[in-house]
């Protein structure tokens, strides 16, 4: 398959990285275009009132100079390059991207500007303890990786919906401690942390956003549950965000 892989991590971080070596060992031809730097949490911001460069590396990958996720999907396939792609695969994005994570992604942004261009898309996390959206100890990004590779195969069986893509989360284990795939809903966490505000140098305020809120729907049949329990999540989520189960009721107030 010819691939084509973005991130929100950067060019330079090791699941991205991790994952096109698999690939092409594989026999598989990928090409990486991605952001120059870590744009997490970018979601589907594209550039648009300033010029976007491009830094073409001597193996054909490229790196989007202060581009976002989707800015990098969107140039491949709209004119950057002139390879015709059969998939794109957005990661391994380092930590997860389960339940209202997916509305911040530059993970998932990414897939979604695949779908949308239109080709099928998965994104792919590697998910820390109990959900975390941070890695602790060893990164078992080769797990993931094997993952995207057992799945290619059913991605050209046509599992993934014309108007959807794949949102792939893989615990931070061994592959072979793995107890399977897992089709899933999106959880759901609290609202996030406080802001942690601080002082610069000069004294004046500066904030940091808080961490991410904490579970509060894991049951089962959601992204959590499948993680909590060592089991590789997927979901199939689409841009469609309209509260299709309201608009009668709506309809009716009005």
């Amino acid at each position: 398959m010819n691939i084509l892989l973005s991130n929100d991590d950067g060019i330079h971080a090791t699941g991205i990285q991790v994952l096109a070596k698999t690939l092409r060992d594989a026999g598989h031809s990928v090409t990486i275009v991605a952001p120059d730097r870590n744009r997490s949490a970018a979601s589907s911001c594209l550039t648009l009132v300033e010029p976007l460069r491009a830094h073409k590396f001597e193996n054909g990958d490229y790196a989007i100079i202060a581009g976002t996720p989707a800015d990098c999907v969107h140039l491949a396939l709209n004119g950057l390059l002139d390879t015709k792609f059969d998939l794109v695969v957005s990661g391994i994005n380092h930590g997860s991207n389960l339940g209202d994570d997916v509305i911040y992604s530059g993970t998932v942004a990414a897939a979604l500007e695949g779908r949308h261009l239109p080709l099928p898309s998965i994104a792919v996390s590697l998910t820390g303890k109990h959900g975390s959206n941070f890695l602790s100890g060893e990164s078992h990004f080769d797990t993931a990786a094997k993952i995207v590779l057992d799945l290619l195969p059913k991605l050209n069986a046509g599992c993934v919906a014309t108007n959807q893509v794949l949102n792939i989360n893989v615990p931070n284990l061994p592959y072979d401690q793995l107890q399977g795939l897992l089709s899933t809903r999106l959880g759901e966490r609290s609202a996030a942390a406080e802001i942690i505000k601080e002082q610069d140098p000069r004294g004046a305020s500066i904030y940091w956003i808080g961490a991410s809120g904490k579970p509060i729907d894991e049951k089962e049949g959601t992204d959590f549950y499948a993680i909590n329990h060592n089991y590789v999540s997927i979901t199939p989520i689409h841009a469609d965000m309209t509260a299709h189960q309201s608009i009668e009721t709506l309809k009716g107030i009005l």
